[in-house]
């Protein structure tokens, strides 16, 4: 078990770091380092057909995660795509760091889209052990899993949404986006982002114990998000350029899990 899971997650390795070699070329020419981005959200839907074509176990065992992981990549991607992220301008972050990377910023940017396939090879953990291994359960956990991953996905879709048609009807008023799912949460799509993982996590519970390396996952993107590259930054530039709207609106709506808004004490 230890050997196939192994040498899948090499494949998935070898695989993003392929695809993320020829993102890097052809931002040498755009100077649009966004595609990185793109390429990472793209290589699990590669990845998980990659993970079917080399399945050893049977078809039930394995096909609702990978419909949802599939969905859930193609979505993102799709996403990213129509926010520009593959077109100029360079997003600002991007910007930032070709500047502070000068003059050296080209083998930089080489090491930067690496780090990002090789994250993709450790998330790609989380949803391995299905394609290998045979399900103690009836199905039932698999299809909890499978929902909770999906509701995730959905969570995502709408909030993306939402916040795309509130930008378009009062993105230049310079307010805060508080309608639908984010009058609950400030950050709804970090949310169910952590929902898609937590759903991988669930569905490796019927591969136990092997499928408990799915933890592995959704333990990294909580801390990614609540830590490190999701909610700190966002809610700091947010800050900077909102001041008071964006203080007014911390100090009601919840920092992650969706609940009902508060209008006077301020989110731990």
């Amino acid at each position: 078990m230890i050997h196939a899971v192994g040498v899948r997650v090499a494949e998935a390795w070898a695989l993003a770091a392929t695809l993320q070699l020829v993102l890097f070329l052809i931002q040498q020419r755009t100077h649009n380092a966004g595609i990185v981005d793109v390429g990472w959200a793209g290589a699990f839907a590669l990845v998980v057909a990659l993970y079917a074509y080399r399945a050893t176990s049977p078809t039930a065992a394995w096909l609702p995660i990978a419909l949802v992981v599939a969905a859930w990549s193609i979505r993102l991607t799709g996403y990213l795509v129509a926010r520009g992220a593959a077109s100029s301008p360079e997003e600002g972050r991007y910007v930032d760091l070709r500047a502070r990377w000068a003059p050296h910023a080209a083998p930089k940017f080489f090491v930067f889209f690496q780090a990002q396939a090789a994250l993709v090879g450790i998330l790609a953990i989380a949803f391995v052990v299905p394609f290998v291994a045979t399900p103690w359960d009836s199905g039932w956990l698999r299809g909890l899993g499978a929902a909770i991953a999906a509701t995730g996905v959905l969570g995502e879709t709408i909030s993306d949404a939402q916040l795309a048609r509130w930008k378009r009807q009062h993105g230049k008023t310079g307010g805060v986006c508080d309608v639908g799912l984010w009058g609950f949460s400030r950050h709804p799509n970090y949310f169910f982002e952590w929902c898609v993982w937590i759903g991988h996590a669930v569905y490796g519970l019927a591969f136990a114990p092997w499928g408990l390396v799915a933890l592995v996952g959704q333990g990294l993107i909580l801390g990614s998000i609540l830590g490190v590259t999701g909610i700190p930054p966002t809610e700091a530039e947010a800050v900077r350029t909102k001041g008071d709207a964006y203080r007014s609106y911390q100090a009601r709506v919840s920092r992650f899990i969706p609940r009902p808004p508060k209008r006077t004490r301020p989110d731990a």
